[in-house]
């Protein structure tokens, strides 16, 4: 497998080096050169495939010889050790759970397979791993749990002062070892353009070894295809071959991921890009101006991106035509009044407790259904985390139907740990080099 840069065509590296290097000098972003089809025998019998054979399936046809067939297949027994449920609502309504991982969320995809991917790469005697990674919510957790233990890395996570929920914020502040947390007074935009710069700095990078578990990763992009393409196998099971996916959006890496799979031959009719009021992409599609904003907090919080990083991904795969992109993707956006209607709307018409990115998604399902009353394709809406991780937002008589996980009632009694910086380059920077 080679890739180039979203800013240079020319450039050539191997996936290893995509991984660990995680963004081009040139500050675009890796992108495989050839995107293979998927042989059409197995998308024709996809319905008979486990998760893990469907996720070797595809990883072995876009990584090619980069990882042998068995250590390959190790990889994603270890890592897509859990379910991703897409279930039935009502007759063509379904939610894709994707919170059944360690971390509760659907990040899990993407961080188990890295660190088990930078696991299997790294060489003993090698110099320290750097892992930088820039959170809203979830990616921070996840990535967290993913590394922890993994000899010869150190992960560092940077998360905005009082924007994630204290559960979240547990996830990324009590597991010592080699993880440790950075508290930004500033916005997730403010963290990821801290991570961004360091890695184009030439001191930082003369020293370290660093990289990044963000989904400008490749190796993060990759796993999430997997579920997309179970879950048109658990809807082929029932009939189905039409879907349209409602992804809940904030970095694009998700729905970047599911028009991979669709790249690769995944028969996918429509995408919905589901925002909060952080809209840059509704916004584009609607004017053709591409023009970003500083991040609102929102009760959806991993969706408070004001410049998702994933976007120049997406046009990539499109070759920057928009009028195809339109083809394939609609954008919705809506605001905390709506999110919160949304929810108690899923409640009373499914008796479900969605999370509030949930609830974006299936809203865009709603009003896609009502601009589309005749289109009888089954409608996905992704579920990208556990309801327990948000009990601040739910009214009473929803948050009681809540069931805490076992895990996370062991994080209470759990000491937090966090440094603070300011959004300050030089700051960070001091700080990576006094380690």
């Amino acid at each position: 497998m080679k890739l180039y840069s979203t800013n240079n065509k020319d450039l050539r590296v191997s996936f290893k080096e995509a991984v660990f290097n995680s963004m081009p000098q040139d500050k675009g972003l890796y992108m495989p050169v050839e995107i293979p089809a998927l042989d059409s025998d197995f998308i024709e019998n996809i319905e008979k495939y486990s998760l893990p054979e469907i996720a070797y399936q595809v990883a072995a046809t876009l990584l090619k010889d980069e990882i042998p067939v068995e250590d390959l297949k190790a990889i994603i027994e270890d890592a897509i050790n859990f379910e991703a449920p897409a279930v039935k609502l009502d007759d063509h309504t379904f939610v894709l759970e994707l919170f059944h991982g360690p971390s509760l969320a659907f990040k899990d995809f993407g961080a188990r397979f890295m660190s088990r991917v930078m696991a299997y790469f790294l060489k003993d005697g090698e110099q320290l791993l750097d892992v930088l990674v820039a959170t809203s919510g979830d990616t921070g957790g996840a990535v967290a749990l993913g590394f922890l233990g993994v000899p010869n890395t150190r992960v560092t996570i940077l998360y905005p002062e009082g924007k994630v929920s204290p559960i979240q914020e547990l996830q990324l502040t009590t597991n010592g070892a080699n993880i440790r947390a950075v508290e930004v007074k500033g916005t997730f935009d403010d963290c990821q353009a801290l991570v961004k710069q360091a890695f184009a700095d030439d001191e930082l990078n003369t020293k370290f070894r660093l990289t990044s578990a963000n989904s400008i990763n490749i190796s993060r992009l990759i796993p999430q295809t997997f579920y997309y393409f179970n879950t048109y196998a658990q809807l082929k099971k029932q009939g189905f071959k039409d879907v349209i996916f409602s992804v809940p959006s904030g970095n694009f890496g998700n729905i970047g991921a599911g028009l991979l799979a669709y790249k690769l031959g995944l028969p996918v009719k429509q995408f919905i890009a589901a925002t909060n009021v952080n809209d840059t992409v509704p916004r584009f599609l609607q004017s053709g101006i591409y023009e970003t904003k500083p991040s609102t907090q929102t009760y959806s919080n991993a969706m408070d991106v004001g410049a998702p990083s994933n976007w120049v991904r997406i046009m990539d795969l499109f070759s920057g035509n928009v009028d195809e992109l339109k083809k394939v993707v609609t954008s919705y956006r809506f605001d905390d009044e709506e999110t919160l209607n949304g929810i108690k709307a899923i409640d009373s018409k499914f008796d479900y407790v969605a999370c509030p990115h949930t609830a974006i998604a299936y809203l865009a399902i709603e009003k896609f259904r009502n601009e589309n009353p005749d289109d009888q394709s089954a409608a996905v809406f992704l579920s990208t985390a556990h309801a327990c991780k948000f009990p601040d937002i739910f009214p009473t008589n929803i948050a009681d139907k809540i069931e805490i996980p076992v895990q996370l009632k062991a994080l209470e009694s759990k000491a937090k740990h966090a440094d603070q910086l300011s959004v300050d380059f030089e700051s960070f920077k001091i700080y990576l080099l006094n380690g």
